[in-house]
């Protein structure tokens, strides 16, 4: 449904990502930034999905053409580490939610994982956005104060999950509050990444969609 694209960065360096189209003309746009295996085929249908639901859906490629299977969890995690957060954040992702703003519309931020935590990032440091979506990440609060958050997020997070635990979940939900931000917070009794229908050992799919469907209808409040 979607094709690869390539937009520029604020810097005017070039950065290739994954776009699928709304049906409507000038439809609001959605971010959506990968897992820590890369710019994957279930990233991909996750924006042909936006797509069929109103959004035009850009996926910037954070790995540059890096893919990582989902057995090798030592390459993704190096990956992941070798990753400069704040300038895939403020060059990539920005020009990624810059390229869907260009004729106006609203441009929402969402993430898996990774993405989670550059969702997060992106909510202070990207002036462009109207809102966020987070699924199951946190950065560290030097990457991303809470009260630097400048627009309204939904989190999404999994009470079986031993890399984004709920004891850190509890602790960004009271920064957040205690910061005045608003926050819509859930938290299913299912394991990290259960968004994932591709990784059948996590995924949830009666969470999935009751997540997917709370994420579109946020976005359609307040992307239009």
């Amino acid at each position: 449904m979607g094709t690869a694209i390539t937009f520029k960065r604020p810097d005017g360096k070039d950065a290739s990502g994954y776009l699928a189209n709304a049906a409507r003309g000038n439809a609001p746009g959605v971010v959506v930034i990968q897992e820590w295996w890369g710019l994957s085929d279930q990233i991909k249908g996750l924006c042909d999905r936006f797509a069929l639901a109103g959004f035009d859906a850009l996926a910037p490629d954070l790995y540059k053409g890096k893919v990582v299977p989902y057995h090798d969890t030592d390459s993704a995690n190096k990956e992941m580490n070798s990753l400069d957060f704040m300038d895939a954040t403020t060059q990539t992702v920005r020009g990624a939610t810059q390229y869907l703003s260009r004729n106006g519309a609203k441009v929402g931020l969402t993430g898996f994982c990774l993405g989670g935590a550059v969702t997060i990032i992106g909510a202070t440091k990207i002036p462009e956005l109207a809102a966020g979506v987070v699924f199951y990440g946190i950065p560290p609060e030097q990457a991303a104060k809470p009260a630097d958050v400048k627009i309204p997020l939904q989190a999404h997070f999994a009470n079986k999950d031993d890399w984004c635990t709920p004891e850190l979940v509890d602790g960004f939900e009271k920064a957040m509050k205690a910061a005045g931000k608003s926050l819509e917070l859930f938290r299913y009794d299912a394991e990290h990444a259960f968004v994932n229908e591709q990784r059948q050992a996590v995924h949830d799919r009666e969470a999935a969609e009751l997540a997917w469907g709370r994420a579109t209808e946020f976005f359609r409040k307040h992307l239009g």
